[in-house]
């Protein structure tokens, strides 16, 4: 199984940018894996090798060699077996996923796991690219998932208005989000043990990028919060109305 895992800012960083608005700036930012990779299709992976108790999840991230103490580490301590990076900048979600794809082909995984989205751009387009580039069925926004030794597997997944099952034989790609799994804190003993697992680092495959930032803008600042004297209701609805524009 190939679990695929990008590096985030943590939720708590000050979110700042640099060179005109086009560039993000990283100066204090802490970074993390990103929680949906991690908590969901990372330790759901690692779930099904216990459940079947054969094969083995390698995690594979597209970024500079920093990359390396700064998720795989921890994706290595929650438990995958050993880690792939593809030694590149990720310049867009096609060019990490023709990156991964590049590695996949000739590796013939199984089963291919992807976080629902990261939380800094809120893409989710890593998956069906990838899904398209080696020609496998895609189970997007999966939160529950079924497999037995042959590789066949039931998927639960959310659809506008409801929930939709359907069964799929692998290779295949899906998408994990809440529900999938639980969260793993890596214990002493995983720590331990990452240092010792392989971390294989390739070279990146030729690829054109499509496209370019052109500006990020911050969000308008929050305005301060108002009080009202529960007393006073017609003070509040008045708010609401002129100001607020709710009502």
């Amino acid at each position: 199984m190939l679990v695929c895992i990008s590096k985030t800012p943590d939720t708590t960083s000050k979110i700042a940018f640099t060179d005109n608005f086009t560039r993000f700036d990283t100066s204090g930012v802490t970074f993390i894996v990103n929680p949906t990779d991690e908590w969901y299709a990372l330790v759901r992976a690692i779930e099904v090798k216990e459940q079947l108790q054969t094969g083995s999840v390698t995690v594979i991230n597209v970024g500079p060699k920093e990359n390396e103490s700064v998720v795989i580490q921890k994706a290595l301590a929650i438990g995958a077996d050993n880690a792939v990076r593809i030694d590149a900048d990720a310049a867009d979600a096609f060019f990490v996923a023709s990156q991964i794809a590049a590695h996949a082909q000739q590796e013939q995984y199984d089963l291919i796991f992807t976080g629902k989205e990261t939380i800094d751009y809120n893409g989710s387009g890593i998956g069906g690219m990838l899904a398209e580039l080696l020609d496998m069925p895609y189970l997007s926004l999966a939160n529950h998932m079924v497999i037995d030794a042959a590789g066949s597997a039931t998927i639960t997944r959310e659809i506008e208005g409801g929930v939709e099952v359907v069964t799929v034989n692998k290779p295949f790609v899906i998408s994990a989000q809440k529900g999938m799994a639980e969260q793993r804190i890596p214990n002493m003993r995983g720590i331990m043990s990452a240092r010792t697992k392989p971390v294989k680092v390739i070279a990146p495959v030729s690829v054109d990028t499509y496209t370019s930032i052109v500006n990020y803008q911050l969000p308008p600042a929050r305005t301060e919060v108002k009080l009202i004297d529960p007393e006073n209701p017609e003070t509040l609805i008045k708010l609401l109305h002129e100001e607020a524009k709710v009502i």
